[in-house]
């Protein structure tokens, strides 16, 4: 069976949200303990540290993005509207948020922004064809 470039990298999109939750969620337990990890989290904490702070910042931000991608690869598979351009924007999308997230972990500025950019850029172009071809 033939899967379409844009919907095996929408799988592979769904991997590295398991990877950002993963990240995150360890660093948080790493901070406030296997207790607190196995608990009902009821109670306040102290803020993040640096890099889990980092981490869980990387995780939301994808989360807010991934939607996005979903409506568009899916859409363009669904719609007939895949391309060698739609395949080269899903896999600029897919490494710009996988370059992302060490960037991000390690507190790069500018370059990590370029990377959320990149990948922004990507989605709006497979929203474009999605829209306009």
């Amino acid at each position: 069976m033939y899967l379409p470039t844009e919907l095996a990298v929408l799988v592979l999109g769904a991997v590295l949200l398991l990877v950002h939750i993963m990240l995150a969620g360890q660093f948080k337990t790493l901070q406030y303990g296997v207790e607190w990890n196995a608990g009902a989290r009821d109670a306040d904490m102290p803020p993040l540290n640096a890099v889990a702070g980092r981490l869980s910042r990387a995780q939301a931000n994808y989360q807010e993005t991934f939607p996005v991608a979903i409506v568009a690869l899916i859409g363009v598979v669904l719609a007939g509207k895949t391309s060698d351009l739609t395949a080269i924007a899903t896999w600029t999308w897919l490494v710009s948020r996988i370059v992302y997230l060490p960037l991000y972990w390690a507190g790069v500025p500018y370059v990590r922004s370029l990377a959320w950019g990149v990948a922004t850029l990507a989605l709006v172009v497979i929203l474009g064809v999605l829209l306009f071809s």
